[in-house]
């Protein structure tokens, strides 16, 4: 039995500022507490300042540059100036800690970070590339459980799980050792809230099997998000190095959602833990079922390999199904339907049992191959969409359906 790569069809995560992440944050909508809790979270110190009016912050790292004014509250007329100096000083600052800043106040955002420790040598391209692909996994992975608890989604749920990404942007990685996310609480808040859940359900289940040699608590983690494709992002964090943690930060204007802690400890995983988490993975991969679906989608690819009998079809999946497509294997009386149905520019309505071999793409067992009546519009809208991909299109005198 083959299966796809996990990582083959993500999505990108957001590398460089969306609409609403690009403009500075006025004076008049920044809460001084959110501005200071901040600063504190992306390593300020406050050294100073008149006590219960204002405090004044100097960024991390040495050759620190010019200290901030921050009001405490808005009870002092010269509150609002105070706060669009300190505004325009975190825009002209070449830190990452200002812009991170600005960020978070930005667009409220829960931060997810993910720290690596890797040997002392200088950084290279490879250790960066890690670290986004074990990023770019995790997002998918609490994604991809805010819409099913299930143990291994394959191609499943990958639309609703890509839009919930949208939103989210990601900074830039320091020397492949850290990486940080901003999650918009607005749009994206159940990915965050998921993920935190699923992480420390996972290294619960590690530990225990650490201590016992079984992996049943892995099959209750299912239940609070972990799957092989949680488990597959933090092997490709944790390889390669010495230990590595991730950990959520509630944004401060928001406030700490229900059922999770308020700390921001990061959750850790070490080398030792990742047998564990390959045999989870392997478990959730193998105990997957298949599941019986009726499939409504669009014939976009044909093929056999002579005049007669049965063949294969490609479809697009409309609905049934959360996948974008999948392939079938048809008898000569339902392959002639498909073919049909296709050339008017209809789709088809057909039933079997999606199963997990290649990810949840190929549908086994296949029959009652029906077209679909659509009204004008749709037709039209399937048919240009044939003509403008007619590449795919192979009939029957091709050769075998690729199995890719």
């Amino acid at each position: 039995m083959s299966h796809r790569p996990l990582d083959e069809t993500l999505r990108a995560v957001r590398p460089h500022p969306a609409p609403g992440w690009d403009r500075t944050p006025r004076p008049a909508d920044v809460d001084p507490a959110v501005l200071a809790a901040l600063l504190r979270r992306h390593g300020w110190q406050r050294r100073g300042g008149a006590p219960g009016r204002y405090g004044r912050w100097t960024p991390p790292g040495p050759g620190a540059g010019t200290s901030l004014l921050v009001p405490e509250s808005r009870a002092f007329p010269d509150s609002d100036d105070l706060l669009a100096e300190a505004l325009t000083a975190l825009t002209r600052a070449a830190t990452p800690a200002a812009h991170e800043v600005l960020l978070g106040l930005t667009v409220p955002s829960d931060e997810i970070r993910w720290s690596r420790d890797v040997p002392d040598e200088p950084a290279s391209w490879r250790t960066d590339d890690a670290l986004r692909a074990a990023a770019r996994q995790t997002l998918l992975a609490g994604a991809l459980a805010t819409r099913a608890r299930t143990g291994y989604h394959g191609a499943r749920h990958r639309r609703g799980a890509g839009a919930l990404l949208d939103d989210v942007l990601v900074g830039t990685a320091e020397g492949g050792r850290r990486l940080t996310a901003f999650v918009p609480v607005a749009t994206a808040r159940p990915l965050a809230v998921r993920l935190h859940h699923a992480l420390h359900a996972t290294r619960e289940a590690v530990d225990y099997q650490r201590a016992t040699g079984a992996t049943d608590a892995f099959d209750g983690a299912v239940e609070a998000g972990v799957s092989r494709e949680l488990t597959e992002a933090l092997i490709v964090l944790v390889r390669g190095t010495e230990g590595a943690r991730i950990g959520i930060a509630w944004a401060p204007g928001a406030g700490v959602p229900e059922g999770c802690t308020a700390s921001g400890e990061p959750v850790e995983f070490s080398p030792g833990d990742l047998p564990a988490l390959r045999e989870a993975g392997a478990r959730y991969l193998r105990e997957e079922p298949a599941v019986p679906v009726t499939v409504t989608g669009a014939v976009v690819r044909l093929r056999r390999s002579g005049p007669r009998g049965e063949g294969s079809v490609r479809l697009r999946v409309l609905g049934g199904a959360e996948v974008p497509q999948v392939r079938i294997r048809l008898d000569e009386e339902d392959y002639r339907i498909a073919g049909q149905a296709h050339l008017l520019g209809l789709p088809v309505r057909v039933r079997g049992r999606l199963e997990s071999r290649g990810g949840f793409r190929r549908l086994a067992g296949a029959y009652g191959v029906v077209p679909v009546e659509v009204d004008d519009e749709e037709r039209d809208r399937l048919l240009k969409s044939l003509q403008e991909n007619l590449d795919f299109f192979e009939e029957a005198c091709g050769g075998e359906l690729d199995e890719d």
